[in-house]
């Protein structure tokens, strides 16, 4: 099967997962003037009526949302605009704006490969020295492809080590410590990353036996793994037990394999991780190199070799797509230069008061933790400030479609919903732009929650809580019901 850089993003969504498993108003709504006054009009009835979505939604918890003209700032309508809420990957919007004016709408992330001697004859005299820049979007054939350019240069290895150098960012095992071991999600973040940071496992039922496979697979490329181990045990549960020495061994249920199928696996050594890649194909093309080993600093050498990604938009534009969580951390701590991510999403926080006089409480960049905070006022604001001042995200977010009452996107709707949702077990939130074809522009932000029945979940089953994909559906159709409010109403 070939695994393009477009289908694993989409694969991060889904989860590949095993075949035997499948991510209140009392009145009417009156819309607020600038200034916080509320106007008295006539309750609009049946779908317009904003009160009886939110009850029939039956979430529990808390439903906050505010709309603003997007040219004027004015205060449409709000609900709760003040109260703190967990945005969950709305975050990542955030993430965008800070990135784009902290780095650059030019900034490439960089992956290079350094010889600290001359080469003769085609070998390094000295060090091969893998230098990672924190790209999280780099692919097993775009390491392919670098080392193919090296053979055809005529490379065939050194006479020192094989190097890598993972730290221009921190090193961490996981962007949340509330989620399970095997949820590709939470991945690991290095200043090497490859392909989000997983592993494919793929298993098959032959002759009554099990084969397992665990691979770096791309489209042109398939790297067999070592460093990752994945055995089957006869059970029923818990679906996977981890453990982690210089190999990172893995078990997973019998019970949930069914005959064959596969699952992409986190990896929790990213920077070995990449190593080991390279060096597998590197001596596919006859480059002779020894195991890698991690460098304390990076080198002095000369490049011999790069891999740029794309520019930071086209980058942003597929996180703010797929919700990818590595990009979103990548990108905030190569802003911060925090070798802890609470301290960076702190900075990042700092960003928002200072430029848009914002308060938010962030811990991370991706929204993955429960822990951050935010309001549906002060997202709306740092959504119209940035709009005004030419530099939103209106052209790298996606048009998330006008839904129908069932929440079913229409197909064909002239009004655009340039948006960003997010989800956690119990948390939906969703904000952006509506855009018509003509008339006014609005910005809005929805945040429901129920972040006490969330953390009473047990981590082992927070990949697919009881009821949580029911609320989620609910949550959404919300959102979907408010939005086709708001256009008809005022757009």
């Amino acid at each position: 099967m070939r695994i393009s850089r477009r289908m694993m993003l989409a694969g991060l969504l889904a989860g590949a997962a095993f075949p035997a498993m499948a991510e209140v108003m009392e009145s009417s709504p009156r819309p607020v003037a600038r200034g916080g006054k509320a106007v008295a009009v006539p309750a609009a009835k049946g779908p317009l009526d904003a009160s009886g979505l939110i009850a029939a939604a039956k979430l529990g918890g808390s439903v906050a949302y505010v709309l603003l003209d997007a040219r004027t700032g004015d205060l449409l309508e709000a609900r709760e605009p003040d109260l703190p809420l967990p945005p969950a990957s709305v975050a990542k919007a955030v993430t965008s704006l800070y990135a784009l004016e902290k780095l650059g709408a030019g900034y490439r992330f960089l992956t290079r490969v350094l010889a600290t001697g001359p080469v003769a004859g085609g070998v390094v005299q000295g060090d091969i020295v893998l230098v990672g820049g924190g790209d999280p979007t780099l692919q097993t054939d775009q390491l392919g492809d670098l080392v193919a350019r090296l053979a055809k240069a005529g490379l065939k290895g050194a006479t020192g080590r094989f190097l890598f150098w993972d730290g221009a960012l921190p090193r961490l095992s996981a962007i949340a410590a509330d989620q399970p071991d095997h949820v590709g999600y939470n991945a690991a973040i290095a200043g090497l990353n490859l392909n989000f940071n997983r592993v494919h496992f793929e298993w098959k039922r032959v002759a009554g036996a099990w084969q397992t496979t665990v691979d770096a697979r791309g489209e042109r490329f398939l790297p067999e793994v070592g460093m990752v181990r994945v055995a089957v045990a006869q059970r029923e549960a818990p679906l996977f037990t981890y453990g982690r020495g210089r190999v990172e061994e893995w078990t997973v249920a019998s019970g949930a394999l069914g005959k064959d199928g596969s699952r992409w696996l986190p990896v929790r050594d990213p920077g070995a991780y990449v190593a080991e890649v390279f060096r597998t194909m590197a001596r596919a093309q006859g480059i002779r190199l020894e195991q890698g080993e991690r460098a304390a600093a990076v080198p002095q050498g000369d490049e011999i070799g790069r891999i740029e990604s794309e520019p930071l938009p086209e980058v942003l534009r597929d996180m703010l797509r797929y919700s990818t969580n590595l990009t979103a951390e990548c990108a905030g701590l190569t802003v911060s230069g925090a070798a802890e991510l609470e301290v960076s999403g702190r900075a990042m926080s700092d960003w928002v008061r200072a430029t848009f006089g914002v308060g938010f409480d962030l811990h991370d960049h991706s929204g993955l933790g429960g822990n951050s905070r935010v309001t549906a006022l002060g997202m709306a604001k740092v959504l119209v400030q940035a709009a005004r001042e030419g530099r939103g995200l209106e052209q790298i977010l996606r048009d998330v479609g006008m839904k129908d009452d069932k929440g079913r996107v229409i197909e064909g709707h002239p009004v655009k919903v340039l948006a960003k949702s997010g989800t956690l077990n119990f948390v939906s939130g969703l904000a952006g732009h509506i855009v018509p074809p003509g008339g006014r522009e609005l910005v809005f932000a929805i945040f429901t929650g129920d972040p006490a029945r969330r953390d009473a979940v047990p981590v082992a089953l927070r990949e697919q809580p009881e009821g949580g994909k029911a609320w989620t559906g609910r949550a959404r159709r919300l959102q979907g019901q408010l939005v086709n409010r708001w256009a008809a109403l005022y757009g």
